[in-house]
């Protein structure tokens, strides 16, 4: 009997679909460092090809099984694309000052209680290095890809199984898991959370892209700056960025709570 387009991934199997995932990154990863000589590519490069090939192919697997197209796994909302663009990337974005200020508070605090080794250091600075590739990667790649998993695989089947905040909140745990350390675990994971709501309200990946492209890239821009050291430590910046980054997540929190919640409103009031 063929699996209903809504049975698929329960939580279980989205856990073995992750797994499948990383097993297929660790294949492609092992062909192509064999002929990455002859293709001309660098490292990372090649981990940005393999990051964007594995999800590829994960995700179009997914789709296949559930029957969804590309429209409607990116913006399965009845609404405009273009005005919910419009409408929803702006308060989306006044998020970002506060939301990466709280991030450098708590991966400050982690860091306090576990030590970054050399080997994490080196490794999360290959991430955010000021290389066309890895902005690239960081930046437009991995949130397009992992959005697309993420949210709109993973929640969208979640939110079709489960109450909403135990969808959201596996979802969330899931995109942090995938990271693969605890400093990214616990900060993806807040960050999952955010996006699960937005999506779950929204009915759209654009605002949780435009979310999770902004804070890489503000991330990026953090760790490449030539004040490096100062802009990374919270207690160092001054009071007055505290307070104006409060202020826009005020207004734009309150712009999407009315938003959001009157979409949320209207779709009760039809059932």
């Amino acid at each position: 009997m063929p699996l209903k387009k809504t049975a698929f991934p329960s939580a279980p199997q989205a856990a073995l679909l992750l797994l499948s995932g990383f097993l297929l990154q660790y294949l492609l990863g092992a062909v192509l460092y064999d002929v990455r000589n002859s293709l001309g590519i660098t490292d990372v490069q090649g981990q940005a090809l393999v990051m964007l090939l594995a999800n590829g192919i994960l995700i179009t697997a997914a789709m296949h099984v559930r029957e969804m197209s590309y429209r409607d796994l990116v913006h399965p909302s009845k609404n405009s694309l273009l005005l919910t663009s419009i409408f929803l990337v702006p308060p989306v974005l006044f998020l970002i000052p506060l939301t990466v200020l709280l991030d450098l508070v708590v991966i400050d605090g982690l860091e306090a209680v576990l030590p970054v080794s050399a080997w994490e250091q080196q490794a999360f600075a290959n991430m955010v290095a000021a290389t066309l590739p890895a902005v690239v990667a960081t930046c437009v790649i991995a949130p397009v890809v992992e959005e697309m998993l993420f949210r709109g695989v993973l929640l969208r089947s979640f939110l079709e199984q489960y109450p909403r905040g135990v969808a959201i909140g596996f979802s969330a745990l899931y995109f942090g898991a995938a990271h693969l350390n605890i400093y990214q675990f616990l900060l993806a994971f807040l960050l999952g959370l955010l996006l699960g709501w937005l999506y779950e309200r929204s009915s759209s990946l654009v605002p949780c892209i435009a979310l999770h492209a902004a804070v890489n890239t503000s991330v990026v821009v953090l760790q490449t700056s030539k004040a490096s050291e100062t802009s990374l430590d919270p207690f160092a910046i001054p009071a007055i960025a505290w307070l104006g980054a409060i202020i826009a997540a005020t207004v734009g929190a309150a712009v999407l709570r009315r938003l959001l919640g009157i979409r949320a409103n209207r779709r009760a009031d039809r059932t």
